[in-house]
């Protein structure tokens, strides 16, 4: 197989994603071989590839290939999420832009026009994965609402009411005004927001004095319907069983008293309004209190607020403020920072409000998801996440799992005519338990109204590792029996309760096994500031053009290299450039291999050591990196293996085999070169898998279909610590020489002698000799008579004898402007040292640090002008 004098990425990567794909490489069926098994997170099935999919993928795929070549059978199971709110959302903003209104059309109409846009828009993130490399298993391609999916959904919501685990009930609920609908306690991001603390004036019934209220929002004053005051409050006992009167509306109020009621905030006064707020919620359901609600689901005041009807939430509030300071009943406003909940998904401020939904029972399906959790039954890694799910586990709450939506899975409760409702999978199950409920035989299907609502997506979500296998609808099938429990998930800390403790919890409770034995926490991709990627910054680069730019390799490797598990990753483009550059380097390196010419020769010394020293190395480096895989730190396993190729094999290696310019190169070695070329390609393929391929079907002929992804991951061999450690002595003698010449100006082709001063094994001095050019090497005997270059490595003295190597006028001149610079040095050394304030009060290693300085200028001195009495002489 002939290579290119240059790499070009685009070329190699769509060949072999071709031949993958077209071989059917990236399947899994179930065989007798151990299963590794990775479900991807879903990505929305709209959505475009971003840098948190690039890293998020990129990991999942090395983890996916390792295994693969270790033997298992590695399954990566792809698939997308319906994502309810976002992909409403953008059909809604489409029909507007064609003049139709959602509210203008059936939810028959609505589902058309959004299958429509999910067909037309979805499944492109899924062909960006193609081009980073991802090798998942495509022929079992999951979408949220497939047919199998949807069914999993449904028969686990009717098992769950079965269970008496689901209710329905109006609850104090996160509402989104964009959205228009509930969302999740989890859904919900609150911000450090500079607002305002408005002081109102809340007349006492029957007297002309005035209690005061703070409050951050007076636009909610007309669902005021009590004031509280802590009993134990001393300044506020004279409102003690009266009444006030909620300013501009006018109507009386109790004064209750509870001690919820923080006395040290403003007032002590608490206005109460159980319809908006979740505190004042719980007042009212213990004090009995009449519940307004004021607003309309999109953030405007409803009719039942009785003033600034129509209007949105935030112009009243500058309304109201107005014509409280006209009315003479707002007292003083002060500046106020609190944390104000906003929408994940809309980040529009979310509205706490009394709502009918579906709640699921959260404490039963809890405590065993945190046992296996905190028992390392599943590993978090890094593990301080574990206190995070902890905490969250420990204060759980109910889960609102309706949304006010029409995309996604319809929650399957159907009404009866009469009132009250059943639960079944079907409409034709429904109707059947309808007749039973009801006692009349004679209901038909156009009697029953199933839910308007739609479930929250992460109810399917958290049965994806299950539902991939169609493990919900048939529990015990074969392939669910093989595949689960997964291997790994990987995702971001950021989901780890929506998805990652909902998931444990299914899969405890419909497996009754953990769904993943392992959970990789990514971090958050950042630019160079620090701060987040995101659109509206404009900071996030474009993965496929950067993909473009740099080869898919290259860009795999600027992510990895950036990316301890856990922690953010400081994305900097350039690391993706050391990527391609390191890629080249693997590129020449093995066309200068193959380039040369190979002769039924004896093997040199040299190149028996050589090959000696580089098995070892080898497999050291590779039990270094099988280390770190086992604890996921895959960041440092591919620095580890970037520095064996660059640093050991090319550096090193290649430079003590590679023959003289023209001349061939014996077999024995050159056979071992290629078998080493074959051990670092296998070892790196995991993370640049197509500049490997290319260049493991280049090494010779192979088989159609062959592919290094089914490639046997190394095994390891004994290795000899001490050869190893003795060879990096070795490095230091050559580097020693190397600084001589560069120093000296002595070009590498004149040969040189080195003599030895102490004790020295002669292990290496073929290769010394033929790196570094060296004629002879001696023991010193008697001082030579020549001028000398000299260097230590550890206690041993090195002399290379230059004589009239150099040029002597320039040589005196360089080291007399050495001479010059050190005693300018040591001047002002002595000057520190000498100021008897400074040894008098300066820390003991400060001190201790300027005499070491003095020592060594003094002892540079003496060499340098050693060196220069030798030249004059």
């Amino acid at each position: 197989m002939e290579l290119a004098t240059k790499y070009t990425p685009e070329e190699v990567e769509n060949k072999w994603y071709k031949y993958w794909e077209d071989k059917g490489l990236f399947h899994s069926e179930p065989d007798a071989r151990k299963p590794y098994t990775i479900v991807i997170p879903p990505p929305n099935v709209t959505g475009v590839l971003h840098m948190g999919h690039m890293l998020n993928n990129t990991i999942q795929d090395v983890l996916i290939r390792r295994a693969r070549m270790k033997g298992m059978n590695a399954c990566w199971a792809p698939g997308t999420d319906h994502a309810s709110i976002a992909t409403e959302a953008k059909v809604v903003n489409r029909l507007a832009e064609q003049g139709i209104k959602k509210t203008d059309l059936t939810r028959d109409e609505f589902l058309r026009h959004a299958w429509d846009w999910t067909n037309e828009h979805g499944g492109i993130i899924l062909k960006q994965l193609r081009r980073l490399g991802a090798s998942c298993d495509w022929k079992r391609t999951a979408f949220t609402m497939d047919e199998t999916r949807s069914k999993s959904v449904i028969k686990v919501f009717c098992d769950l009411y079965d269970k008496g685990l689901i209710y329905r009930g109006v609850r104090m609920v996160n509402w989104d005004p964009k959205a228009l609908t509930a969302i999740s306690d989890e859904e919900v991001v609150y911000k450090e927001q500079q607002g305002k603390l408005y002081y109102l004036r809340y007349k006492i019934a029957g007297e002309d004095k005035y209690a005061i209220v703070a409050t951050t929002r007076p636009e909610t004053i007309m669902g005021d319907t009590a004031m509280c005051i802590n009993p134990k409050d001393p300044k506020n006992q004279h409102l003690h069983g009266k009444k006030v009167i909620v300013p501009l509306v006018n109507r009386e109020i109790p004064v209750i008293e509870d001690e919820y009621v923080d006395i040290e905030f403003g007032t002590g006064c608490l206005k109460v309004t159980p319809a908006h707020d979740i505190n004042d919620y719980m007042l009212g359901e213990k004090y009995h209190l009449p519940s307004i609600d004021i607003f309309n689901d999109n953030g405007t005041i409803s009719e039942a607020g009785g003033m600034y009807v129509g209007m949105d939430r935030f112009e009243v509030r500058k309304q109201i403020v107005e014509d409280l300071q006209k009315a003479g009943l707002l007292e003083k406003i002060e500046d106020y920072t609190n944390k104000v909940g906003f929408s994940e998904r809309t980040n529009v401020a979310i509205e706490p409000k009394l709502s009918m939904q579906w709640f699921l029972k959260m404490d039963r399906l809890a405590k065993p998801a945190l046992d296996v959790v905190m028992n390392d039954e599943v590993k978090f890694y890094p593990a301080k996440y574990k206190n995070t799910y902890k905490h969250w586990m420990e204060n759980i709450k109910d889960w609102c799992i309706s949304r006010q939506l029409w995309w996604g899975h319809r929650i399957p409760a159907y009404y009866l005519p009469q009132g009250g409702f059943v639960v079944a999978e079907t409409a034709e199950q429904a109707l059947e338990k309808a007749k039973i409920q009801s006692n009349n035989p004679n209901l038909t299907l156009d009697d029953l109204r199933q839910d308007e609502d739609a479930l929250d997506t992460w109810f399917s979500s958290w049965l994806w590792p299950i539902s991939l296998f169609d493990g919900i609808n048939h529990p015990d099938n074969p392939e669910i029996a093989y595949y689960y429990p997964t291997a790994d998930l990987v995702t971001g800390p950021d989901i780890i309760f929506f998805w990652v403790a909902r998931m444990i919890m299914a899969g405890l409770e419909y497996q009754h096994k953990i769904p993943f034995k392992n959970v990789y926490f990514t971090g958050i991709v950042r630019d160079k500031l620090g701060r987040k990627m995101s659109k509206t910054l404009g900071n996030s680069p474009d993965p496929i053009m950067l993909i473009e730019k740099y080869g898919a390799d290259g860009v795999r490797m600027g992510m990895l290299l950036t990316a301890p598990a856990g922690n953010d990753l400081p994305f900097d483009e350039a690391i993706c450039e050391q990527g391609r550059n390191f890629n080249n380097k693997i590129w020449n390196a093995f066309r200068l291999v193959k380039s040369w010419k190979v002769e039924d020769l004896p093997q040199p010394d040299y190149a028996r050591q050589a090959i000696e020293w580089f098995k070892n190395k080898i497999y050291k480096t590779q039990a270094e990196i099988d280390d770190l895989f086992s604890k996921y730190r895959l960041s440092e396993a591919l620095m580890t293996v970037y520095k064996l190729f660059w640093d050991e094999f090319s550096a090193w290696y290649l430079e003590m085999v590679k023959p003289a310019y023209g001349q061939p190169i014996d077999r024995n070695t050159y056979d071992t070169t290629l078998a080493f070329f074959d051990h670092l390609l296998k070892l790196l393929h995991p993370f640049i898998p197509f500049i490997t391929e290319e260049l493991w079907q280049a090494l010779e002929p192979r088989k159609d279909g062959e592919s290094i992804m089914y490639a046997q991951w190394p095994e390891l061999d004994s290795i000899d610590e001490n050869l190893i450690n003795d060879f990096e002595n070795t490095k230091e003698i050559i580097a020693g020489i190397r600084t001589i010449r560069l120093q000296k100006n002595i070009a590498n082709k004149v040969a040189m002698e080195l003599y030895v001063k102490g004790q020295y094994q002669p292990t290496w001095n073929a290769i010394i000799e033929k790196i570094s050019n060296i004629q002879s090497i001696s023991q010193l005997e008697h001082e030579l008579d020549v001028n000398t270059a000299n260097f230590l490595v550890g206690t041993t003295e090195f002399i290379v004898p230059i004589g009239d190597m150099i040029d002597k006028d320039k040589e005196i001149e360089k080291i007399e402007a050495d001479i010059k610079y050190y005693e300018g040095f040591l001047l002002s050394v002595m000057k520190k040292l000498g100021n008897e304030k400074f040894v008098a009060h300066a820390k003991p290693e400060v001190v201790e640090l300027e005499r070491k300085k003095k020592s060594d200028a003094e002892s540079k001195l003496a060499t340098l002008k050693e060196s220069l009495n030798k030249l004059k002489s």
